[in-house]
């Protein structure tokens, strides 16, 4: 079992950057592929992305490459998302997730543990 607990959201005008957490307990974080999704509402839940167990390898989907990063520190057992050039379709709850399967998938089906989520709204 792992507990995931994100932070670092808030109200930040188009244009502006947002730095999310997640921080997750347990000694075996550094096996598990991180993954950042994130729902709009009335919108099903998005992949955004995510990064391989050792930080080597990242994959984004289309509408935030350029703009968001993902990164990790398996020492502090926590992952990042910088989110920079921020527009009004960024305006979602993101969810940081964990795969323990190493699947390095897409899916919110492939991930077996989640975080509650944090508020991310970006004003015009």
């Amino acid at each position: 079992q792992v507990q995931l607990v994100e932070s670092g959201g808030g109200l930040v005008q188009v244009g502006g950057s947002l730095r999310l957490s997640c921080a997750a307990s347990g000694r075996t974080f550094r096996r598990y592929v991180m993954g950042w999704f994130r729902q709009a509402p009335g919108k099903e839940r998005e992949f955004v992305a995510a990064i391989s167990w050792s930080g080597d390898s990242t994959t984004y989907v289309d509408s935030v490459k350029g703009r968001f990063t993902i990164s990790r520190d398996n020492a502090k057992n926590t992952v990042y998302l910088q989110m920079n050039s921020l527009t009004p379709e960024d305006t979602a709850v993101y969810y940081c997730a964990a795969d323990p399967r190493l699947r390095f998938g897409i899916s919110r089906h492939e991930y077996d543990y989640w975080g509650q989520g944090t508020q991310v709204t970006v004003s015009s």
